[in-house]
């Protein structure tokens, strides 16, 4: 004879199942499941496969949350809303409070595994025998966590503030640790703590939605347009579940959504730039500012760094300007926002807008730091997407919907097919605050390629004067104690660059030397929540340092030289069998807080560097 509670466990067995057949909920468990597995595995086929498996699981009505996990957030950071923002005390409050421990007691197991995420998931094994959890947990009567419920709880989280937000949040956190299993607890922790750990990258997510939606890899490059068009994987994952992958074969820029900026190859030589983008090109002024995209439709104005973030807030009197100056109703635009002299109005260094990111008194500080905007591009229009266009065109564009000021306006320019004609603009630019210049190819294939770099558009820089030719942008993904004065510190970082077909950070030297002492105090600080006990899945590395970091932070360096080390990944066996290109004499020059790990400079770009360095010196006469 049945009793009550079995009555009770069979129905709710049957309802969830009813429920999960129809394919509106998603259980929690099916996610984190691969996240176990992907804390496991390196491979990149492997990963890919995990993640395919996942998205075939999820149900349509979610898959933009789903995505978002994978990726580690919760929405766009363009959104421009609260990040989690949950500090390692709250989380000790909430661990406490779900697993019925003290707080000593999670800061002393804590303190034993070194991961917040793992002390959860000790101590709901601990406390999880008998009573109700067992009955929760058993295999048919769960009443499991559901994604849904789990990422608007997490949503809740970031968005509350004000007063009694700190024990709504951990109330909110307990409830869920509470529900959660162990290893759904450890996650849950790990995701609020924003150290997942997957080794998951974008190219990842894009691989599997081609093959989940498309049915083959061969879409990937169909599905990245659309991501680079409009920068919201979630979004545009949800728009191919719903209407298929055809459905983005030629989307549109949307004014709101940030499109992913296109980037310029490098090179030191006039004749080889001008003979590259086809011997006629337009010359640009590379002004030492703060890349903007600037989106207006009506009165609304956003504007996006380089990174994809909503700067919009540090700039209210671009917004004015972009009112005033932009006669289009809707329209994206590019440019350079450029510090300038109060007195004088003379270009300020990039650093000056730094004050503008630290100084809560945004007005006061328009006073202090004034700007200018040099526009060089736009790729939207009433409705036209312009990225599909060459550059005649859109510069044409430009002009019409442009009423040019002192402070706002085209960027100066030239068009030439000189060489000669080309470094005497270089050479001016550099004497008016420049950078160097951005020369751009005419020809009728000058599209705008987003989130691309090619040989459309050629940087050459003022640093190509230096030893090495120029500064790279490095990748921080590890460090080593520092010795004598720097004891107690990280005196020296493991640097790498970005492998873009493997999609993974290789090691191209250590860095220890153009830091100041302050310098080396926040580098201690900024490493401790990125610390890893193993190596990233994204790096590869011969070298064993003293600790992994998440690649997360891009520094700018200098060197003296590209050499060959034996020691070193980058571009390993490329130039020489078990060789690497390294620096020689690398030198910190400054944080780019503007670049993601993604926007560092690749292996391939070493390569062409290292090569263009030797032809120079087998070219030189001998002494």
């Amino acid at each position: 004879m049945l009793c009550l509670s079995d009555v009770f466990k069979t129905y709710v067995y049957y309802l969830r199942k009813a429920v999960y057949l129809l394919g509106y909920v998603m259980e929690l468990k099916i996610l984190v499941e691969a996240f176990n597995q992907l804390e496991k595995i390196t491979s990149r086929t492997q990963i890919t496969n995990v993640v395919v498996n996942v998205l075939k699981n999820t149900p349509k009505e979610i898959v933009d949350k789903v995505v978002y996990l994978l990726q580690g957030v919760l929405w766009p950071d363009w959104k421009g809303l609260p990040e989690l923002g949950v500090g390692e005390k709250y989380l000790i409050k909430a661990i406490a409070k779900a697993t019925g421990s003290s707080e000593e007691e999670v800061e002393k197991t804590y303190k034993t595994s070194g991961d917040l995420g793992k002390t959860a998931e000790m101590l709901k094994m601990r406390k999880s025998a008998g009573g109700l959890t067992k009955f929760l947990s058993s295999s048919t009567g769960r009443a499991g966590l559901t994604v849904e419920k789990v990422y608007d709880t997490l949503a809740k989280i970031a968005l509350t503030t004000g007063e009694g937000s700190r024990d709504l949040k951990i109330n909110l956190i307990a409830g869920l640790l509470t529900e959660a299993t162990p290893s759904e607890a450890k996650f849950i922790v790990r995701f609020l703590e924003g150290r997942l750990r997957l080794g998951l990258g974008e190219a990842t997510i894009l691989d599997a939605l081609a093959i989940v939606f498309g049915g083959s890899q061969a879409y990937r490059p169909i599905v990245e347009r659309a991501y680079n068009i409009r920068a919201d994987l979630g979004s545009i994952a949800r728009l191919i579940a719903y209407e298929g992958i055809k459905s983005i074969e030629n989307i549109k820029p949307e004014v709101g959504i940030p499109i992913k900026p296109m980037l310029a190859e490098r090179l030191d030589n006039p004749e080889e730039i001008l003979s590259k983008v086809g011997g006629k090109a337009l010359v640009e002024f590379k002004y030492d500012g703060e890349r903007g995209q600037i989106h207006k439709k009506d009165d609304t104005v956003y504007i996006f760094s380089r990174r994809l973030e909503n700067i919009t807030h540090q700039y209210p009197d671009v917004v004015e300007m972009v009112r005033t100056h932009v006669l289009s109703n809707e329209a994206i635009l590019e440019g350079e926002i450029v510090a300038t002299d109060p007195e004088t109005g003379e270009l300020r260094p990039f650093q000056e807008l730094m004050h503008r990111k630290r100084k809560y008194d945004i007005h006061e500080v328009i006073k202090e730091i004034p700007v200018k905007v040099f526009l060089f591009d736009i790729l939207y229009n009433e409705g036209e997407d312009l990225t599909t266009k060459p550059i005649a065109y859109r510069r044409e564009v430009l002009k019409k919907v442009v009423k040019e000021s002192e402070d706002f306006r085209i960027a100066d320019y030239i068009i030439t097919e000189d060489p000669q004609e080309l470094e005497k603009f270089f050479l001016y630019c550099i004497e008016n605050g420049g950078e160097g210049v951005v020369v751009k190819a005419l020809h009728s294939n000058a599209i705008y390629q987003a989130g691309a770099r090619g040989w459309l558009w050629i940087k050459y820089k003022r640093d190509y004067k230096s030893e090495m030719i120029d500064t790279v942008d490095l990748v921080v993904v590890g460090a080593f104690a520092g010795r004598g004065k720097r004891g107690g510190k990280w005196g020296t970082l493991l640097m790498a660059a970005y492998d873009k077909k493997t999609d993974t950070f290789k090691t191209v030297c250590k860095l220890g030397t153009g830091f100041t002492d302050k310098d080396l105090e926040e580098i201690t600080e900024m490493l401790k929540p990125i610390t890893l006990s193993h190596k990233h899945p994204r790096v590869d590395s011969d070298i064993e340092p003293d600790i992994w970091v998440i690649p997360q932070y891009v520094a700018e360096v200098l060197g003296a030289e590209l050499t060959l080390s034996p020691l070193h990944t980058c571009c390993k066996g490329a130039v020489k069998k078990d060789a690497g290109i390294s620096i020689r004499f690398p030198r910190f020059i400054k944080w780019r807080p503007d670049k993601k790990p993604e926007d560092a400079t690749t292996t391939d770009e070493l390569l062409e560097m290292y090569r263009r360095q030797l032809k120079k010196v087998e070219e030189s006469p001998t002494p």
